[in-house]
């Protein structure tokens, strides 16, 4: 077979390569006169910027390179990347002489070299990053993406041992997945100490912390997914500890859910949160995570409390509206579908949620490229060409398992008694496009049914052959495996995968996963995973720099049709409803052993309940798991449409006018918001002049003078920082004016609260926008901290959502007009505390407790700070000003 390059990497696909993927002089010193090298342009902690340049010369330590874009850049050799690889087809060459080495004779080894060649040549198969980065150059850096640590034993040592495993896998590039809930809960009692447990959630924190200091061979951190199970009574803690700024800032979460969680949401159940006993004998060698296991040896299990599972829902939804996280994994049915349910089971998912794992569980990971599968002359997909492609790629990752090098005796144990492989697609969207298909259309679920059933069916029938040749992984026992849902499915429709099965036996227990692919996919140019393109153009934020992006099927097409719109089947993931990512992945998900890594795009303003009616949408049409990404509801966005980058007159202009507005934003604000409040059709590329012009229009002709007298309501809202009273005064029958009253004079609570008044009268006031109310309570709507009060319509999250709350109820009770005379102090409770409707869903406060006014706690920054014994206390954290 014929092999030749037919695609050349620059700009950040060139970059991406030479950084994380060819193989790396170990020595930067080595650099001569002449070499391509990554030189570090910004040596920031989080987002450093590397350029690919060459060097020009040479003194001492120090060299001076040349980017790609003509600039001259001083560096020590030691700040170099300097890679013994400059093009693909040397990596290529790499790959496929390292997996075909396993390969018991010379013969075989020489066939499937070229075999494997052939699939690697044009990034037909693109493998996986710790593949392509390990093969062949390293017996030290792991060849798997993913792996599942046992859930920890609940002692110190236990935590420390699996601290330790974990460390070891991502120096080596491993992602790593952990399940806390073998851990016991906050303020259980720890018997060994004389004292109390500071819970699951803490130690998860110690794991995220760890992980933010791990390098993977210099060019990325670490990864790390959390899990905690339905049952467990930290739940709660865990689903809204990302709200609290700076823990567990270097782990994705996801809570496992089971399906009589799900029965209990939908029929509006209780939900029991428990533990087993740890006084149990032998609880510290039998523990390991399992309920279920604990329940049917007859143990004993300790209620903690009974909640509603709708509210629990609730918070799950919103914590993932406010931030995309946490993920919901439906764990009890990826257990149902699992191939190794008899076996096996799966406990926790890799950081990117596509491969279930069970303890010690490990999947190696590569990507058809389906883009180069377009049969241009019969506007047809390349059947023959995807499944030679297929079947070549199920071996490639089979000796991926021979191949790659086993720190841990558990790891190898496991994965030679599986041979779990996880074969992936990149590049759908693109072919789409190709093939004038719209995503998400009921055409293109037909078209991903039988797309994602032929390549399934293609790579089953691919395994049972090796399993011929080979042996099949010793777990097998075929009526067993047959009998899992998977496989139910798969004999349906394609009758002869089980004759295959049951003739020749099959080769691994998985085959098939979805993952991302965002960096292997930017680099070799097509669209990552399964999804849709983000946007035609658009700006990538990553650990190389802060880079502008274009598509090129679609610039192609306006090349060629200059002045015309992009057809309908141009779509991107921002296009699509949520509910057209679901059901797209969930046509996929039928077909796929594993699981899949697939994001429902929203826009900014789709709410808590539409997010409820996501999840629940995926969970009827039998996804594995589901997570939402909300357009801006995240502070750093590695993809985004608008460049917010500060640059020079660009960012200095959207300054000016956010500080002649009087914005409430933050950052760099949104063309939608700057129209907002100054009633501007501009964009960030105003110029200076423009932008001082309109500055002054804003101030001397959009503020409104308060008059002398303004009537309004005043409203009494309980919120986790006491009752707050919000009074609202109209201007000509529109909110202008807010006042907040929040604690005890002279406490930081208060404090706060009357600045946010200010801020928020300040905003009210200026411009003659009629939509700046509603925009100020959607920004305000929602925001979170350490506590909640509350529960459905009546929930409150904080302060400002208080407000946002109060000027949703002014509005909706109709503005008063300043010449009518309205009380000064109507007054709305939301809660009222002589009702006992009162209840506070945090950690350290009881359902039905009264909220007393607290303070910050300098320590924890928790409203938790208290008058003890005249001395103020944390009831969080135990700091005292005292002492």
């Amino acid at each position: 077979m014929k092999t030749v390059q037919k695609q050349t990497l620059e700009g950040l696909s060139e970059k991406i390569f030479l950084d994380r993927y060819a193989w790396k002089d170990a020595d930067p010193s080595h650099a001569k006169v002449g070499d391509v090298v990554l030189v570090l342009t910004k040596d920031d902690p989080k987002f450093p910027t590397k350029e690919v340049g060459e060097i020009v010369a040479r003194e001492g330590r120090t060299v001076t390179v040349k980017t790609r874009k003509g600039e001259l850049v001083e560096s020590d050799v030691e700040k170099l990347t300097l890679n013994i690889e400059k093009t693909p087809e040397e990596m290529w060459d790499r790959l496929a002489g390292a997996m075909a080495s396993v390969e018991e004779t010379p013969e075989l080894q020489a066939e499937w070299a070229e075999k494997f060649r052939y699939i690697l040549d044009d990034w037909k198969l693109v493998p996986g990053g710790r593949i392509a980065a390990g093969a062949g150059a390293s017996d030290e850096l792991t060849l798997f993406n993913c792996y599942v640590i046992p859930s920890p034993k609940d002692s110190r040592g236990g935590i420390m041992e699996t601290l330790s495993e974990m460390t070891e896998i991502m120096a080596r590039g491993g992602g790593v997945g952990i399940n806390l809930s073998s851990l016991r809960p906050r303020r259980a009692v720890v018997k060994g100490v004389n004292g109390s447990s500071s819970g699951a959630v803490s130690w998860g924190g110690l794991f995220s912390y760890t992980t933010g200091l791990i390098e993977q061979g210099g060019s990325r951190r670490g990864a790390l997914m959390l899990m905690i199970n339905d049952w467990h009574p930290d739940l709660l803690d865990f689903i809204t500890v990302k709200q609290t700024m700076g823990q567990v800032t270097n782990a994705n979460l996801s809570v496992c859910v089971s399906n009589d969680f799900m029965k209990a949401v939908k029929e509006d159940l209780d939900w029991d949160l428990v533990f087993p006993d740890t006084t149990e004998e032998n609880y510290n060698e039998i523990w390991d995570g399992d309920l279920d296991k604990w329940k049917a040896a007859g143990r004993k299990v300790v209620h903690f409390r009974t909640v509603k599972a709708r509210d629990v829902w609730h918070t799950i939804m919103e914590s993932a509206w406010k931030s995309a996280e946490p993920g919901v994994v439906f764990m009890e049915y990826y257990n149902q579908m699992s191939n190794s349910w008899y076996f096996n089971p799966i406990i926790c998912t890799n950081p990117c949620g596509e491969q279930g794992l069970p303890g010690w569980g490990v999947c190696n990971l590569s990507a058809m490229n389906l883009s180069k599968f377009y049969d241009e002359e019969n506007h047809d997909v390349a059947w023959d060409e995807l499944a030679t492609t297929t079947r070549y790629s199920v071996r490639f990752l089979d000796n991926v398992i021979n191949k790659t090098p086993y720190h841990f005796e558990e790891n190898e144990k496991n994965q030679k008694n599986e041979r779990r492989v996880g074969l992936g697609t990149m590049g759908l969207a693109e072919l789409m496009i190709k093939l004038k298909i719209r995503y998400g259309s009921p055409e293109s679920l037909v078209f991903l049914d039988k797309l994602y059933g032929f390549i399934a069916k293609e790579a089953y029938l691919a395994s049972a052959d090796i399993a011929e040749e080979k042996g099949s992984f010793p777990a097998f026992e075929a009526d067993k495996y047959l009998q899992s849902g998977f496989m139910k499915v798969m004999t349906e429709v394609y009758p002869e995968v089980e004759e295959a099965v049951r003739e020749k036996g099959v080769r691994n227990v998985t085959i098939i996963t979805q993952a991302p692919t965002g960096s292997t996919g930017t680099m070799v140019g097509t669209s990552t995973g399964i999804e849709p393109y983000f946007a035609f153009k658009y700006y990538r934020q990553s650990r190389l720099g802060f880079d502008e992006q274009f598509v090129p099927i679609a610039q192609d097409w306006m090349d060629a049709h200059p002045g015309e719109k992009l057809p309908d089947y141009f779509i991107t993931a921002m296009d699509l409803s949520a509910e057209d990512h679901i059901r797209a992945q969930a046509a996929i998900q039928r077909w796929v052993d594993s699981s899949i890594s697939k994001t429902a795009n929203c826009p900014s303003d789709f709410t808590v309940e539409d997010t409820k009616r996501l999840y629940e949408l995926a969970f009827d049409l039998g996804c594995k798991g589901v997570t939402i990404y909300r357009d801006g509801s995240r502070d750093v966005q590695v993809l985004q449409t608008e460049k917010k980058e500060d640059k020079g007159e660009a960012k200095e202009s959207a300054d000016a006018v956010d500080e002649a507005a009087g914005s409430v934003a933050g950052d760099a604000a949104s063309e939608e918001e700057l129209e907002t409040l100054n009633g501007l059709n501009q964009n960030l590329a105003v110029s200076e002049e423009t932008v001082e012009t309109q500055s002054k229009q804003v101030v001397d002709k959009q503020y409104k003078k308060r008059p002398q007298v303004l009537h309004g309501a005043t409203y009494k809202i309980n919120t986790p920082f006491g009752m707050a009273y919000i009074t609202i005064n109209d201007l000509n029958g529109i909110p202008s004016e807010i006042f907040l009253n929040v604690g005890k004079a002279g406490s930081d609570v208060f404090a706060m609260a009357e600045a946010l008044g200010r801020v928020c009268s300040l905003f009210l006031r200026y411009g003659d926008h009629g939509q700046k109310v509603e925009l100020l309570i959607k920004h305000l709507k929602g925001i979170g901290g350490s506590g909640a009060i509350g529960f459905g319509p009546n929930r409150v999250e904080s302060i400002a959502d208080a407000v946002a709350k109060a000027l949703e109820t002014h509005v909706q009770n109709g503005p008063y007009d300043d010449h009518d005379p309205a009380p000064v102090a109507a007054t709305l409770a939301y809660h009222e505390d002589h009702h006992g409707s009162a209840s506070v869903v945090d950690s350290h406060s009881h359902a039905g407790a009264a909220v007393t006014s607290r303070d910050l706690c300098p320590s924890c920054g928790s409203a938790s700070l208290i008058n003890i014994e005249g001395c103020k206390t944390c009831s969080n954290c135990g700091y005292s000003k005292c002492s």
